[in-house]
């Protein structure tokens, strides 16, 4: 008998370990040439030529589903034809004919952590081999007993077709004649002792079902995109950026007939028609998404993900996005998406003890778990879990051509500490809190991504006072181009949050910020963080009465765009949501009927206009020399003024913030030069709901009067809670 009963029993169990060594031609020991096939629900099978006109024989049937038939050696293709229990007959091809489709350099280079973009190499590939079309699977799954791929093409059954192993590499691979783009399929997974470990996505899948469906979907690797110098430029440190930070998701929902939300959400192409034009109105200069990876759960916000390599099937597949990010380009928008390297859910069909063992993650929950999330944490020691993320960076940045990555969670991946009692974690080799292989990962991220898309940037989200987040590796630093300051906006929003009476004996936690300024590259967040789990909108963090909160939001809006640093806004916050955002339904728009609301909405506007318009206010974010205090210590009077710099031969611009609600009338004011000042913008117009309060005719002249160690000042009235920016008129 051809096959043994162990052959037999392994493969109805789908636990053979080496499928390709049995099945497909062989020469025998004996010097006969056989094609053995294993065909559940088959009662016959037949030997046909490659263009299946004529049978080359009729297969002996062994035990129920096994069939064997001796060839001429030097017979290289056929097809097959199955006649089925369930009636009817069909012809295909057999894939175990078919030889080892990745090159043994490949699959070193992947054991040893240098294959850049294993993309290419793993997931499903639809492809033509021998001149048959169909598609190329491949995973890594080094401790598993057996792997089978399982789809809508072989009803989900994994004893029909067990992967071979390439040992050296730990990676299954298997060509699947006839299987094209579309095709749903997962992995079937055994472990070492040939215990089932479910059905597995693809972790390099390109498309995802909708959930909560979790199969993966074939799909060809998009084109790359090419870099331009036009979007280098637009993501320099000294160009004006401006960040409007979107849940994609819950930005507008789509309505039904009735006018209820319903799934599926605005796809790519509905966006593409109302967000990139109410953004570029708006004047902001990129879009940052919340993570548009795919993942299960919705109230995660894409921050659990499952497929680092799968656009989101909520809004469209990965040809949508291609447009939607050129759309973005086209009108001058920069796009940056949040990306997710620091951990990973624990579902079952994700990568959790993917192949039995702890393969994607540490083994030792003291190193491997995140208790703040409940979610698993990457191993950075692994070299194919380096080229997993790496791969997935780049697959962003070239595949979709997005300008830039949002790294979340930063501080998780470099302290072993992060949210962790005494006894809870394991220190590094040196006895010490850093997790250094993380830190290294870092590096060498930034380092792959500024060589191989130097347009590109990378951003931080880093909120402890780690050094040098964003200085180059070179010297030490972690590489990223910008870091969020959160610090800033943790001082800066407690200090709005006090009564204004109050504020007197909180002024330093408004003028800290600028002790630091200078050591990192900021983005000044008001994030998505900052309205939800109980800390409300915006607008309701400001105290006093509704008149008082609208100008204190304007006026922080002002100090805000004042500051040195790039800035980034979550949406609703342009226009003064009320409520705390809600991911499940979509931001109230109606408020803008308001005229207060409204009024926050245009202030946003210009002050983005403003920003780009004035090179002192972005040009030199990241210098000491572009910025210089002019008041800081008026504690008493709540009030601080300072002055912003651009280049040599660029005009200065002065920002004068009173955040109190009492009018301050001839408020000495030193300048750095004689003349005629003007008002740029006036948080308090009566344009943005304000009270019109300011200087009268807006500008005023110089007086060769000492303030402030300055030998020139001016007068100024200025406004209840408002910014006020004045510039030298020439």
């Amino acid at each position: 008998m051809a096959f043994s009963a162990a052959d037999i029993e392994a493969l109805r169990g789908a636990r053979h370990p080496d499928p390709f060594a049995l099945l497909g031609a062989h020469r025998d020991a004996d010097g006969q040439c056989r094609v053995r096939v294993y065909q559940p629900g088959a009662t016959s099978l037949e030997l046909l030529t490659p263009d299946t006109s004529r049978s080359l024989g009729v297969f002996i049937q062994q035990p129920e589903d096994f069939f064997e038939i001796d060839i001429d050696a030097s017979l290289t293709d056929y097809r097959l034809r199955a006649h089925w229990r369930r009636g009817g007959d069909s012809s295909f091809d057999d894939p175990y004919r078919f030889p080892p489709l990745l090159s043994e350099h490949d699959l070193w280079l992947f054991g040893e952590g240098s294959l850049l973009r294993p993309q290419q190499l793993l997931g499903a590939e639809p492809c033509e081999l021998q001149g048959v079309a169909g598609t190329r699977f491949a995973v890594w799954a080094p401790q598993a007993g057996a792997v089978s791929i399982v789809g809508n093409f072989n009803l989900w059954d994994e004893r029909r077709h067990p992967m071979r192993r390439r040992h050296e590499a730990g990676i299954w691979e298997i060509f699947l004649p006839g299987v094209a783009p579309g095709a749903l399929y997962k992995f079937a997974l055994r472990d070492a002792a040939g215990r089932s470990l479910g059905q597995k996505s693809d972790p390099y899948a390109r498309q995802a079902e909708l959930r909560p469906a979790t199969a993966s979907i074939v799909a060809k690797l998009p084109e790359l995109v090419a870099q331009s110098d036009q979007r280098r430029r637009a993501n320099a440190i000294d160009a004006p950026i401006s960040i409007y930070e979107v849940h994609a998701a819950s930005w507008r929902r789509r309505k039904a007939p009735g006018g209820e939300p319903q799934p599926p959400f605005a796809d790519w192409d509905e966006l593409q028609r109302t967000l990139i034009p109410y953004v570029k109105d708006m004047g902001f200069t990129h879009i940052e998404l919340l993570p548009i990876t795919e993942h299960p759960l919705d109230a995660s916000w894409g921050y659990q993900p499952t497929g680092l390599y799968a656009p989101t099937a909520r809004h469209g597949d990965s040809a949508a996005f291609v447009r939607f990010v050129a759309a973005c380009h086209d009108t001058g928008l920069g796009v940056i998406v949040d990306w997710v390297p620091a951990h990973f859910p624990s579902d079952a069909h994700g990568l959790a003890r993917f192949d039995g063992t702890a393969l994607y993650e540490y083994a030792d929950l003291r190193e491997g778990f995140h208790p703040d999330w409940n979610t698993l944490i990457y191993d950075f020691n692994r070299p194919q879990v380096r080229n997993f993320l790496f791969g997935s960076a780049l697959h962003w940045l070239e595949a979709f051509g997005v300008d830039g990555l949002r790294v979340d969670a930063v501080a998780s991946m470099l302290y072993r500490d992060y949210s962790r009692r005494e006894g809870e974690w394991l220190p590094n080799v040196h006895g010490g809190r850093e997790n250094l292989e993380a830190i290294a990962f870092l590096q060498r991220l930034n380092e792959v991504l500024g060589r191989e898309r130097p347009a590109a940037i990378t951003v931080a989200e880093e909120s402890t006072a780690f050094p040098q987040v964003s200085r180059p590796t070179s010297a030490g630093g972690l590489g990223f181009h910008y870091k969020w300051n959160i610090g800033w906006m943790n001082d800066t929003l407690k200090y709005m949050g006090c009564e204004p009476v109050h504020r007197s004996h909180h002024h330093d936690e408004l003028t800290f910020g600028l002790v630091y300024a200078f050591s990192e590259q900021f983005v000044l967040p008001i994030s998505h963080d900052e309205v939800v789990h109980g800390k409300g909108s915006l607008l309701a963090r400001m105290p006093g009465d509704r008149w008082q909160r609208f100008a204190n939001l304007r006026a922080y809006l002002g100090f805000m765009f004042a500051h040195p640093g790039k800035k980034l806004l979550f949406m609703g916050c342009e226009f003064a949501q009320d409520r705390e955002w809600n991911h499940a339904a979509e931001l109230d728009w109606w408020l803008l009927d308001d005229p207060m609301h409204a009024g926050v909405q245009r202030l946003v506007r210009d002050l983005n206009d403003l920003m780009k318009a004035t090179p002192a206010m972005h040009r030199r974010d990241f210098d000491a020399a572009g910025f210089e205090w002019i008041e800081w210590a008026d504690r008493a009077q709540s009030v601080i003024a300072f002055l912003r710099h651009g280049a040599v031969g660029e005009p200065s611009i002065i920002a004068v913030c009173n955040f109190t609600p009492t009018i301050r009338d001839a408020y000495r004011l030193g300048v750095p030069a004689s003349g005629i000042y003007r008002e740029r913008l006036n948080t308090d117009s009566e344009h943005y709901g304000g009270s019109n309060v300011g200087t009268p005719f807006g500008e005023c002249a110089s007086e060769p009067v000492p303030c402030q160690g300055r030998a020139h000042s001016i007068v100024l009235r200025l406004p209840p809670l408002a910014t006020v920016f004045l510039e030298l008129r020439h």
